[in-house]
């Protein structure tokens, strides 16, 4: 399972919101290759058909949806958003990276 705070499913609303093209989309979180820590988080919005290789999750009306393969590593991940002027944006707290970088944005397993 995957799980968003109340700040990140705010944030979420908050663009889908400002952004027509964004109205209606899911939020698709993908694990890619790279990064300084050898793998990273990739968030984008899209229209596209869910396929039966995606997990998806719905939390307060906001649909999260995985690929197969990026599920492995975020098993038991909760996304969080920190705003302000010392804010890093949308945080991911995954207990399955045993390293991660500075910033957050990259980890290895």
């Amino acid at each position: 399972m995957i799980t968003m705070t109340s700040n990140a499913i705010q944030e979420i609303k908050r663009i889908q919101s400002a952004d027509p093209n964004y109205n209606g989309a899911h939020l698709r979180v993908q694990v890619i290759g790279g990064g300084c820590s050898g793998m990273s988080y990739k968030l984008d919005f899209e229209t596209a058909t869910v396929t039966e290789m995606d997990k998806i999750f719905d939390q307060e009306g906001v649909r999260l949806v995985i690929d197969k393969k990026s599920f492995i590593y975020l098993t038991g991940t909760e996304l969080d958003f920190s705003g302000g002027l010392n804010g890093k944006g949308f945080v991911f707290s995954n207990p399955n990276a045993k390293r991660t970088c500075g910033c957050g944005s990259s980890f290895s397993t």
